[in-house]
């Protein structure tokens, strides 16, 4: 089966994709195109997946470029000469023909681009990143790199939905407590339980950072299991492990 991906129109002038699980070499609970290299995956089997996804946005497999993703606030710069990745969960790059990628399973996978400044950056946020700043570092190391805000089209990929992110109360204090603005992200769930919108949050923080355009691609990663991979579906299932989802972008 060939690879699907989902693409953007604001990022259509630059070879980038969010990956679904379609298409790929893995089995079983991993089915298709996994390339998680933390999973249990076969390793082979996952970077056979990796390979196929570098190729499909025409680079070879060493052109990837991608890091240990930690749910941090941290975005470097990648390394046009090594492989090795860096624990942090965004990378930028100005070097054309390098891949920046990262890696979701509900997570908010997130690609940005200064096309004019020849810029691009990739960034994991799930709700700890994206609380404590990933967004708007990913932004900043860019403009360290001659983007200008304002010129950065941010475009988040599949994500796990608000109706799909049930969470407690003690969840929603944490984003109070940062801003009590925050409660509009929040809508009531059963008995103590709330739902919260991510991709929101996620467009939120962008909007507020400056950059020149933000959009959702408007997939939902734990609602469609045909076409992603979703940890909090996998947890609910009782399976052992999940697949990731690459997202990917260069110059």
């Amino acid at each position: 089966m060939t690879l699907e991906i989902i693409t953007s129109d604001a990022l259509s002038s630059l070879r980038h994709g969010f990956f679904t699980r379609r298409g790929g070499a893995s089995s079983g609970i991993f089915a298709g195109l996994n390339c998680g290299p933390g999973s249990s995956d076969q390793s082979e089997i996952v970077a056979i997946n990796r390979a196929r996804a570098a190729r499909a946005l025409e680079a070879e497999p060493e052109c990837l470029r991608s890091v240990r993703q930690v749910h941090s606030s941290r975005a470097v710069i990648a390394d046009p000469d090594s492989t090795e990745t860096e624990q942090a969960d965004a990378i930028v790059t100005d070097r054309p023909g390098l891949v920046l990628s990262v890696l979701t399973a509900d997570c908010q996978p997130v690609l940005f681009a200064d096309v004019q400044a020849g810029v691009v950056g990739a960034a994991h946020a799930g709700w700890r990143g994206a609380l404590d700043g990933v967004l708007e570092r990913t932004v900043e190391a860019m403009e360290s790199l001659g983007a200008r805000r304002e010129s950065i089209t941010a475009v988040i990929g599949p994500s796990i939905s608000q109706r799909a992110y049930e969470v407690g109360p003690e969840f929603m204090d944490a984003f109070i407590d940062d801003d009590p603005g925050n409660a509009r992200f929040f809508a009531n769930g059963e008995g103590d339980r709330l739902q919260f919108d991510l991709p929101a949050f996620g467009l939120h923080r962008l909007r507020q950072a400056g950059v020149g355009h933000a959009e959702w691609t408007r997939h939902c990663t734990y609602s469609d299991s045909e076409r992603f991979f979703s940890y909090r579906r996998t947890t609910h299932a009782g399976e052992a492990d999940y697949g990731r989802l690459m997202s990917a972008i260069r110059l």
